[in-house]
């Protein structure tokens, strides 16, 4: 097994502000910089953040950009994106950010993609929908040719780039991690990625059996596992006070068609169903820390575990008692069952 101490545990960001809970959006930055230095004094590992654009919400817009502030309010916490909408963008563009970031911070920055599915997004940027799979595969192939400092040309089907070097290239390379959740694109992640950025935990056993299909080892393969659950003292009562929160969050995703075609996937009607469908769990500290201590000893490949720090419109001190609990009285109790499993 995997040695626990490698694994971080993480917090995941979108900086969404609803209309029905807005508040200015330079508190809201301030206020979450202030929370991810904190939490980090208190031994979080890893922060993520995710992007979207031209939501009334103001869904992350410029991740790179937060990172890079991140940074500056940080030592040792990793930073990555959990992810960035490749085919929306120049992958120039994508390598020379993400190795500035790197180079910034230390190497402590990870860079996540994946294909995306909204399709104004697309149209906005004049991009189409069909061709996201060869738009994240060529984009992933010119930001490794780019931080290795080859000057080769590329040709392929989207992009083209001339027989430049792209500089600074990173001093130590930053992960190219993917995510996906249907089957051809999750198999398209275990070839073309360093790793596999999950959404819940439903889809880590077809990418391990994804990479036995391309040919390499299940035991190599690494997950970076992002968590729908709220831990809290009492998780129901903390539930019956966030769950509207959940339900704009969840409603908003599947109307956009992030876990397949809107018209073939119902919106949940009240925060109850959400749970009672699995969409999010309610853990007490000593149910998060069988679960995680289960889902780590059976999962030696995920090398992170992150939870939405707070939800869309949740004030910022909200999310934090419930950091302050995962910090205090579930980390260190995973990480105490893992070393005890784990010693001869």
């Amino acid at each position: 097994m995997n040695d626990q101490r490698e694994r971080t545990f993480g917090l995941w960001y979108d900086f969404r502000n609803p209309p029905q809970w807005h508040r200015p959006f330079s508190t809201l930055y301030r206020e979450a910089l202030d929370q991810i230095a904190w939490a980090e004094s208190l031994g979080i590992g890893s922060v993520w953040l995710t992007e979207h654009h031209f939501c009334d919400d103001g869904y992350t817009p410029s991740p790179f950009t937060l990172a890079a502030a991140i940074g500056e309010r940080t030592s040792t916490m990793r930073i990555g994106t959990n992810l960035i909408v490749a085919p929306l963008h120049n992958p120039v563009r994508l390598a020379e950010d993400a190795a500035t970031i790197s180079l910034l911070t230390g190497g402590r920055f990870d860079l996540g993609v994946g294909q995306g599915y909204w399709a104004p997004e697309f149209a906005a940027f004049g991009r189409t929908v069909r061709n996201r799979p060869s738009l994240l595969e060529e984009s992933v192939a010119l930001i490794r040719r780019a931080w290795s400092g080859s000057d080769e040309p590329f040709e392929g089907k989207r992009f083209r780039l001339p027989a430049v070097r792209v500089t600074p290239v990173p001093e130590r390379a930053p992960k190219l991690l993917v995510g996906a959740m249907a089957a051809p694109a999750i198999e398209r992640a275990a070839r073309i990625g360093d790793g596999f950025l999950s959404t819940q935990n439903a889809h880590q056993p077809s990418y391990l059996d994804a990479l036995e299909r391309v040919g390499k080892p299940r035991e190599a393969g690494e997950i970076f596992a992002g968590q729908w659950a709220v831990i809290a003292e009492d998780p129901e009562r903390e539930w019956a006070r966030i769950g509207q929160h959940a339900l704009y969050q969840l409603n908003n995703y599947i109307s956009w068609g992030a876990f397949g075609p809107p018209e073939e996937v119902p919106v949940f009607a009240d925060a109850d169903q959400i749970v009672a469908a699995g969409a999010f769990q309610l853990w007490d500290p000593a149910t998060a820390v069988d679960e995680l201590t289960t889902l780590l000893r059976e999962r030696p490949q995920i090398k992170d575990v992150h939870f939405w720090a707070q939800l869309p419109g949740e004030p910022v001190d909200s999310g934090s008692a419930r950091v302050e609990l995962l910090a205090s009285k579930v980390i260190p109790e995973v990480r105490q069952r893992l070393a005890v499993e784990a010693a001869p």
